[in-house]
C-alpha cells in the first residue's frame, strides 16, 4: 500500500469490505482507499462466492482476501472479516463505491475524540436511492429508536467504525443476510455502548443493488422486533399487554351494557394481557443474564487496559 496522507496510524486500523461480484467497484475503490489510509492499515476483502474477478482484483491491489466457497450472505462476510481483522478499530464499508474513503477520517475522529464504541455514517435523505427507501428507512429508524430508547439516525447504513473488542461480542447475534447493521446498532445501544453518527453523502453504486426492498424490508422489521425483544423485552411486551388489556376493558364495557354479563371473550382478552405481561417479566430476567455477562467483559477489559 502507498503511504497515507491524513489518518493517524494509532490505533491500528482494519477496513473490511464484503464483496459479491464487485470487481468493477473494487477496481475504483481500492486505489482511493490506499491513498488515504496509513501504511499499517489492512484492507480485507471478503469474497462472498463471487462469479467475477472480485478476488483477483482485490489481490492485485494488495488487499487481504478471504473467500467463501459459496455465497453465504453479507452478514456472514462481515463476520468473517471481523474475525480476521487485526486492527483495534474496524471500518466496515460497501465495496460498490457508495461510500467516500475520505469520510473514514471523520468516523475515526469522532470515535476517538468523543470516546464512542461505534460511529455510523448516516446517509443524508437526499442521497438515498429512492423515495420509497427514504420512507422505509425513516420508519425503521423511528421504530428502532422506540425499541432501544435512543435516537437512531440511520439504522441500515453499512458504513461504520467500531472498536473490534466490542463488535466481536455480538457476532453470534448477527444474521448472515443484509441486516447486520440493524442488529449491531440495536445491540450496542441496548448494551450501554455509546453510538455516534456523522452525516455522509452516499454516491450511486456501481452495478445493481442486491437488496430487495419488500423482502429484505420485511426481514429488517422482524429483526428489529427480535433484537428489541431480546435486549429490552418490556418495551416490546408491555405495550402489547396494555393494548390487550385496553381492548378487554372496552369489550367488557360493551357486553355489560348490552348483555349484562361478562363473556368468555372478555376473559380471554384479560388472560392474554396477563400472560403477555408475565412473559415480558420473565424475558427481562433472561435478558439481565446477558447484560451481566457484558458487564463482566467490560470490567475485565478495563482492568487489562488500566495503566500500572
Amino acid at each position: 500500500m502507498t503511504e497515507g496522507r491524513t489518518l493517524s496510524p494509532k490505533p491500528r486500523l482494519s477496513i473490511v469490505l464484503p464483496a459479491k461480484n464487485e470487481a468493477v467497484g473494487l477496481g475504483k475503490l481500492l486505489p482511493n482507499l490506499q491513498a488515504v489510509l496509513p501504511v499499517d492499515a489492512e484492507i480485507i476483502v471478503v469474497n462472498d462466492g463471487s462469479g467475477d474477478e472480485t478476488a483477483s482484483i482485490a489481490t492485485e491491489h494488495g488487499a487481504k482476501v478471504i473467500t467463501h466457497p459459496y455465497s453465504m450472505g453479507n452478514g456472514a462476510a462481515i463476520k468473517s472479516g471481523a474475525r480476521a481483522a487485526e486492527g483495534e478499530v474496524i471500518v466496515f464499508m460497501d465495496a460498490d463505491g457508495q461510500h467516500d474513503p475520505r469520510d473514514i477520517e471523520r468516523l475515526l475522529t469522532k470515535l476517538e475524540d468523543d470516546n464512542f464504541a461505534m460511529v455510523v455514517g448516516a446517509r443524508r435523505p437526499s442521497t438515498q436511492a429512492s423515495a420509497g427507501r427514504r420512507i422505509a428507512n425513516a420508519f425503521y429508524n423511528r421504530l428502532a429508536s422506540v425499541m432501544t430508547g435512543f435516537k437512531i439516525d440511520d439504522l441500515t447504513s453499512g458504513f461504520r467504525a467500531v472498536r473490534a473488542r466490542h463488535f466481536r461480542k455480538f457476532l453470534y447475534l448477527l444474521p448472515n443476510g443484509f441486516s447486520y447493521p440493524t442488529t449491531s446498532t440495536m445491540a450496542f445501544f441496548r448494551s450501554g455502548l455509546p453510538v455516534g453518527y456523522i452525516p455522509i453523502d452516499a454516491s450511486a453504486r456501481e452495478g445493481k443493488s442486491k437488496i430487495r426492498l419488500l423482502h429484505d424490508g420485511t426481514r429488517f422489521l422482524i429483526i428489529i422486533l427480535k433484537v428489541g425483544a431480546l435486549f429490552s423485552p418490556m418495551r416490546f411486551f408491555l405495550p402489547v399487554s396494555g393494548a390487550l388489556f385496553s381492548i378487554g376493558i372496552l369489550y367488557y364495557g360493551y357486553t355489560y351494557l348490552n348483555e349484562g354479563r361478562f363473556t368468555n371473550m372478555g376473559a380471554l382478552l384479560f388472560l392474554s394481557a396477563l400472560s403477555t405481561f408475565l412473559i415480558g417479566l420473565l424475558s427481562e430476567q433472561v435478558s439481565s443474564l446477558h447484560y451481566r455477562g457484558l458487564d463482566e467483559d467490560h470490567r475485565r477489559t478495563a482492568r487489562d487496559e488500566a495503566p500500572e
